[in-house]
């Protein structure tokens, strides 16, 4: 019999692999395997390969329990079904997550780079702001959200009561995709399980997914953001508000009334978890 804790690993895990496969990614190589529910770090010591199956015409449910299936999975990825304790769990920094990334030569984003764009801000922040990748001015100073947008994102995160130092702000992917294009779904994957571990090491309260590149990562969905934003969704323990990017409202302004108005909803939910029930 499966135990709880292990189906939970086992559901997340499966909806990563097919949200994987949906991107149109056959080979996944995974260099240290991460808890894909966020929040509950676990430290395998060995390499894992799999080979993901093509896509079939009929999608099936995410969340199913066939005993091959269960099999399968397992057989892959045992590591994640190593039941810790508190006591026993081995918490990473965000240096230790640094240190792992290196010199990043994971995929063909970093031929072009001149910097690896990290993440900046408080390692124990409340509200952490994921965005879409480095651009221009990011790529050279090394620093997220320093240019136009990002000058934008500070005046949000002041609007509600805080400051750049409060909070933690990061990318999905951590090198510049050329001409500022969208990531292309190997560089997601390459990428994401270091964001993951950041956000396992900082465990926020709240995830801003800043764009549908972040968004549709996280919350593991191919819907547009149009449709995620404006209400909270559910991610390892962390309440996650989709909404548009800064760079989107520099190009269309009228739609900072819909970001002010998700702003107002996060800043709503701190206030909340700050005083308790």
């Amino acid at each position: 019999m499966v135990e709880e804790h292990e189906q939970f690993y086992l559901d997340q895990l499966k909806a990563r692999l097919e949200y994987y496969r949906e991107l149109g990614i056959q080979n996944l190589k995974v260099t240290r395997p991460y808890s894909l529910s966020l929040f509950r770090p676990i430290d395998p010591e060995h390499l894992v390969e799999t080979q993901l199956a093509p896509p079939t015409m009929a999608k099936k449910p995410l969340r199913t329990n066939s005993i091959e299936e269960n099999r399968v999975v397992r057989e892959h990825f045992p590591s994640l079904f190593t039941s810790l304790t508190p006591s026993e769990e081995k918490k990473e920094t965000l240096q230790d997550v640094r240190t792992d990334l290196g010199d990043c030569q994971r995929c063909k984003l970093c031929s072009t780079r001149t910097n690896i764009v990290f993440g900046v801000g408080d390692p124990k922040a409340r509200l952490v702001f994921v965005g879409e990748g480095p651009g221009a001015d990011e790529d050279l100073e090394g620093l997220p959200f320093v240019g136009r947008a990002g000058q934008l994102l500070t005046k949000i995160i002041e609007a509600i009561r805080l400051t750049r130092d409060q909070v933690y702000i990061c990318n999905v992917v951590k090198c510049r995709p050329p001409n500022n294009r969208f990531p292309e779904a190997d560089e997601v994957a390459a990428c994401s399980p270091f964001l993951i571990r950041q956000l396992e090491a900082i465990r926020p309260e709240i995830i801003c997914c800043l764009g549908a590149a972040a968004a549709q990562t996280i919350l593991l969905t191919k819907a547009p953001i149009g449709r995620l934003r404006g209400r909270f969704h559910e991610c390892g323990g962390a309440k996650v508000m989709p909404t548009f990017h800064p760079s989107y409202l520099l190009r269309n302004p009228e739609a900072k009334r819909d970001v002010w108005e998700d702003m107002k909803k996060v800043r709503a939910l701190l206030d909340q978890l700050a005083t308790g029930p």
